[in-house]
């Protein structure tokens, strides 16, 4: 079994506008505010032109990095609904680069600016070997009292019956090439504002602590604790923390350095501490991580059992991301009591999926 899988939050795929920076200053965009507006609909038609003009270049970008992933699955953040994806699928993707993806999955999730996770994939490898979708299950509505996770940390900014997922976890079973294969997509709780004499990461660390471990916790549940490291399964996504960074150091007058820096703590150490699953991304020479700056951290990851070798990822820019090549034995198909709700759509029909009004910051 050989294939490739890449992550990547396209950031804010929308089918709507925001219009609450006319009364929020903090929420409206910087060139609106060179200009005099007289009223919330002077405003919101700049806002309508201003983004409108700004997306088409934006999705550019996205539709370009994705096609040099090349990437046989493709896992997603940030998607609004069915009909954005399927709009940029075809409008960007298919149009610009020739192809695109025949097969794709979302499933609505926690966030509150209705942003989801998604997954689409072709319906066959480079290599000829068939992608087929087994089961597609959702974790949003699972909380802290269902794994039993809830702790004093959580206490401090949460209650027992609240959702664990902040978005949701998307798990799909999959056939490559007749070989089992398990998929977890992520997007964890963004860092927030400091609070208690906390920055805003590690105010935000134990929500995302708790996030990873109702993933593990999962993946056990479904093969057994001890069984789960002879499976072949992926983690991906948007996991908003990091085991490692790289320090921009300088001033653009006197020119930058790069200093590669081990954190002591990350949520995702729940995912590698005692060797259940590897940072893939780790596995990068941290000699080049200058290369591959474009944001301060790394936030997307990808976490593979150890039955996958040969599984590489870089972060953005999107570059070839992953290559699992895995000798696991099947697994059964996973019982109808697990936690999470079942979909069985292979391929969403236009125009599903929902539209919800903007009216928060994403949590």
């Amino acid at each position: 079994m050989s294939f490739r899988l890449a992550t990547f939050n396209v950031e804010n795929l929308l089918t709507r506008f925001d219009f609450t920076g006319f009364r929020n200053q903090l929420r409206q965009d910087r060139v609106i505010k060179l200009f005099e507006v007289s009223s919330e609909g002077v405003y919101q038609q700049l806002e309508q032109a201003r983004v409108v003009a700004a997306t088409d270049d934006t999705r550019q970008m996205t539709a370009l990095a994705i096609a040099d992933a090349d990437a046989d699955i493709l896992c997603l953040q940030e998607i609004d609904n069915m009909a954005a994806l399927q709009a940029f699928e075809y409008g960007y993707l298919f149009r610009m680069v020739g192809n695109g993806y025949r097969q794709k999955f979302l499933v609505e999730g926690n966030d509150g600016r209705g942003i989801d996770v998604a997954v689409v994939m072709r319906e066959e490898t480079r290599d000829g070997q068939k992608i087929e979708l087994r089961d597609i299950r959702s974790h949003a509505m699972t909380t802290y009292r269902d794994l039993d996770l809830f702790n004093e940390e959580l206490m401090l900014t949460n209650r027992i019956d609240d959702k664990i997922f902040k978005r949701d976890c998307l798990e799909l079973d999959l056939l490559i090439g007749g070989r089992p294969f398990s998929l977890y997509v992520v997007h964890f709780k963004s860092m927030g504002n400091p609070r208690d004499g906390l920055d805003g990461r590690q105010s935000t660390m134990p929500i995302r602590r708790a996030e990873a471990r109702a993933v593990r916790r999962i993946i056990e549940d479904r093969f057994s604790a001890e069984q789960a490291g002879t499976k072949s399964f992926a983690i991906c996504g948007d996991m908003n923390d990091y085991q490692e960074r790289v320090d921009v150091i300088g001033r653009r007058g006197t020119g930058y350095r790069f200093e590669y820096q081990n954190e002591t703590e990350s949520a995702l150490d729940v995912f590698s501490r005692d060797g259940f699953a590897e940072n893939v991304v780790r596995r990068r020479d941290p000699s080049t991580a200058g290369r591959f700056i474009t944001r301060a951290g790394h936030r997307s990851s990808g976490f593979a059992n150890s039955t996958i070798s040969g599984f590489r990822q870089h972060l953005p820019p999107i570059m070839p991301a992953a290559c699992p090549k895995s000798s696991a034995a099947a697994s059964p198909t996973a019982p109808s009591s697990r936690r999470g709700r079942r979909w069985s759509v292979i391929r969403a029909p236009a125009g599903t999926g929902r539209r919800r009004p903007i009216t928060a910051p994403s949590s």
